[in-house]
């Protein structure tokens, strides 16, 4: 049975994929906490992306999988934003990826064929106000991403999914009201805000074997609205 790996996946578009992934693969989740994980068969660890060492976790030797869900939605109109704020969301969303898979990359290697799955926004493609931080640092992973890709094919896979807002608990402050839902999804051409299932079903078709001719993409799950214009 083949290794996967999620990074942060106890809730949101992560616990989602941890339930579609459970039967058919052994999978492991690292994250602060278990979170609605104690009826799923997969083994939880207790890692902090922030703080932690991977290379600490008590992990296969052989990981097959590698999908990486920190992240942050830090909306802010430019002119209130700090440098720090800059280096914050740069930090979570990015670096503690990129010590992620240095850490994990002697196991990786050790696969037919691993993939890694990243997570960017459809504000680093689409021009959005009030998304300049978390912007800048999602964009960063589809650079970086793409540069892995190349760097690190056939033997390893590496792409990006670029989501819209999703209804999860990192967008609980943008869905916290019927009409909130009701304005956000109306942006989208398919009239809907995103749900994690949504998501997952991407990873874990990027993760698995079903994409073994996939590498170096950054898929956008958004309803329609980076690409369409209905006006």
């Amino acid at each position: 049975m083949k290794n996967i790996v999620l990074i942060g996946g106890s809730k949101g578009i992560g616990l989602a994929t941890a339930k579609l992934l459970n039967e058919e693969y052994k999978v492991i989740v690292a994250s602060r906490s278990k979170g609605d994980l104690e009826n799923i068969n997969v083994t939880h660890l207790e890692f902090d992306v922030l703080k932690d060492d991977i290379s600490t976790l008590d992990l296969p030797e052989i990981i097959d999988g590698l999908a990486f869900f920190p992240g942050s939605i830090n909306l802010k109109p430019f002119k209130m934003l700090k440098t720090t704020d800059f280096e914050t969301d740069l930090q979570l969303n990015f670096i503690s990826l990129v010590k992620v898979v240095q850490g994990l990359l002697d196991k990786l290697k050790k696969s037919n064929q691993a993939s890694l799955v990243f997570f960017s926004t459809i504000a680093a493609q689409t021009g959005m106000p009030f998304h300049t931080s978390v912007a800048a640092s999602k964009s960063a992973i589809e650079g970086f991403a793409k540069s892995l890709a190349a760097e690190l094919a056939p033997k390893i896979r590496v792409n990006v999914i670029a989501p819209s807002l999703t209804n999860t608990s990192l967008a609980e402050k943008l869905l916290n009201k019927e009409e909130k839902i009701t304005k956000m999804a109306q942006r989208h051409p398919l009239k809907k805000i995103g749900e994690p299932e949504d998501i997952a079903k991407l990873t874990k078709f990027l993760l698995t074997e079903e994409s073994s001719w996939i590498t170096g993409q950054v898929i956008g799950i958004d309803g329609g609205l980076s690409t369409l214009n209905l006006q």
